[in-house]
């Protein structure tokens, strides 16, 4: 039988939380040749609900029979003031804590762990949340652990993911944890999606964080390197693929970054490094991938960078 996914949804919701995660469950049962989810959207009044993006969708009363008996159960996120209404309303917050204490899963995306918090169910629990309101939510309701940096927190039952598109990566993983690896692997290629995310993964990636803070011509050599992690990304070559000089580059460039060339390229084979090690693949073969050139070299500075060898990091994050 289809698993049946709830989604809680209210006026002024993220359109995204929602539509993201359903996508995934959806294409489970493409990829399944048959129906793997039973996706369905609630609110508190039914009926067409307004996202914040103007766009409303179709949703089931709570009180439907639609809306009962959830395998999984997903909140979704929004701004203060459509999480506030949400939060007020008293039979909202009852039928949460009915559907949450029976579903196999439960939890939420982006904001919408606020909604789970106020009604005391996630006390205890390590939670993810969008790093602009971490710092609130630990403040607010001290008995939860927050992880400021994880896109996504599995603990027990509960699910909850960090910023919008993370909870695309947090339905990935559900559908990992039902159907295997295979069946992710084969979703997020469907999706067109660059790479899936582990849900260790920070919310912030070198290559972001460096293209926000870069000039104009900065950024798009970024995006470069991010691409050719094999190529030779030494100074003089970086330099004349920019048309300046060697001294020239080197202080312009780590005036926008923040680091030497160096340090910035390291930095985006090691997150790359990282990613890959949920995989398959040796370290041999990982660091070539990213340009480390012999497996020595990245264990050396991948325990430097992070605290921890290689090995010890697989095993931590092993999946399954």
């Amino acid at each position: 039988m289809p698993k049946k996914i709830v989604f809680l949804a209210y006026p002024g919701f993220d359109l995204l939380d929602v539509t993201g995660p359903a996508s995934v469950f959806s294409e489970a049962g493409v990829v399944l040749a048959s129906p793997a989810y039973d996706v369905v959207v609630a609110s508190p009044g039914g009926g067409l609900v307004s996202s914040n993006a103007g766009i409303a969708i179709q949703s089931e009363a709570l009180a439907s029979r639609r809306a009962g008996g959830a395998h999984t159960l997903l909140v979704s996120g929004a701004k203060s003031q459509g999480l506030s209404e949400v939060m007020a309303c008293e039979s909202t917050g009852r039928w949460l804590k009915r559907r949450a204490a029976s579903a196999q899963r439960f939890g939420s995306v982006c904001s919408g762990v606020f909604v789970l918090a106020a009604l005391g169910l996630l006390d205890g629990a390590r939670v993810a949340t969008h790093w602009s309101v971490c710092e609130l939510l630990a403040r607010r309701y001290p008995a939860l652990s927050v992880d400021g940096n994880a896109l996504y927190v599995n603990d027990g039952r509960l699910w909850t993911s960090a910023g919008v598109t993370s909870g695309i990566d947090m339905a990935l993983a559900m559908v990992e944890a039902d159907h295997g690896p295979a069946v992710a692997a084969a979703i997020a290629r469907h999706l067109v999606l660059y790479a899936r995310r582990p849900g260790y993964q920070s919310q912030f990636s070198a290559l972001l964080n460096e293209q926000v803070r870069a000039d104009a011509p900065f950024a798009e050599l970024i995006a470069w390197m991010h691409t050719h992690l094999r190529a030779d990304l030494g100074v003089p070559a970086l330099a004349a693929r920019m048309s300046l000089s060697e001294r020239t580059f080197y202080r312009r460039f780590s005036e926008a970054t923040g680091q030497t060339p160096a340090q910035f390229v390291e930095s985006l084979r090691l997150d790359a490094a990282r990613a890959l090690m949920s995989g398959t693949l040796s370290l041999k073969a990982i660091a070539a991938k990213v340009g480390l050139q012999s497996a020595a070299r990245l264990s050396v500075a991948f325990t430097r960078r992070f605290g921890m060898a290689p090995a010890l990091f697989r095993r931590m994050h092993a999946q399954g």
